[in-house]
């Protein structure tokens, strides 16, 4: 149900931005379907399986690893010189099925000037097969993934500088949509405008603490991220 206290600034002015980059997972998609509980799930079961652990404490120290390190396979990588690409290539074996074409978020990305990235901490894989099907592959000309930031998560503050370094573009050109708070204080850090995609999942709460994480890094809210992108001002498409 939406909240009636949570709507869109009234047509924000995105004018001075020309790099535009989105989470992926409960922010591209709603974090009320059924896709990131199996992330979730397939965390836990390789735990259990690579450290002999019941499910109890597999969960306790998938969450150990989140809240010390930012993210699992950051923590595994550090405390187990985890082989990352075989995490990843499990944790996101899913269902997509509860994924549909969304029409109206590619009609919100494909009127926005500039250029277009997804900043995730999963696989490159995972954000093609996510973005696929929800038909908006073809609006991103970049997927910046876990890989691409040489395995350190947001919100470590070097991932966001090789993004912006990617693009050769200051951050105060640049947008970010997440829906974990604390993952927009980099950004808002390098002069970022953040746009945080609220929702009330377990997994947007939590992590190591960030320094001044209160709401001066969070600039604007709204519940989905197409119906903010139709509201919003934008410069010159072409």
């Amino acid at each position: 149900m939406t909240r009636p206290d949570f709507r869109p600034d009234f047509r924000p002015d995105f004018r001075h931005v020309d790099v535009w980059l989105f989470d992926l997972d409960n922010t591209l998609y709603d974090a009320n379907c059924g896709v990131f509980p199996q992330i979730d799930r397939n965390m836990k079961r390789f735990l259990m399986a690579e450290f002999g652990l019941d499910e109890a404490r597999a969960h306790a120290y998938q969450k150990e690893l989140y809240r010390d390190y930012g993210t699992t396979l950051s923590g595994l990588m550090n405390r187990h010189n985890m082989d990352p690409a075989r995490f990843l290539e499990h944790v996101h074996d899913i269902d997509l099925a509860e994924l549909a074409h969304d029409a109206h978020l590619r009609e919100a990305l494909a009127r926005l000037p500039g250029r277009k990235a997804i900043f995730t901490n999963g696989s490159r894989r995972h954000a093609e097969n996510i973005a696929a099907k929800l038909g908006v592959l073809d609006e991103f000309d970049a997927i910046f993934d876990i890989v691409s930031a040489d395995y350190r998560p947001k919100p470590d503050p070097l991932a966001y500088e090789a993004v912006l370094g990617h693009y050769g573009a200051k951050g105060e050109r640049a947008a970010m949509f997440e829906d974990l708070k604390r993952n927009l204080v980099p950004a808002a850090a390098l002069g970022m405008t953040t746009v945080w995609i609220a929702n009330d999942a377990p997994w947007a709460h939590g992590g190591p603490p960030m320094p001044d994480d209160g709401e001066d890094h969070v600039h604007h809210v709204a519940e989905a991220v197409a119906a903010f992108l139709h509201s919003i001002e934008t410069g010159d498409p072409a």
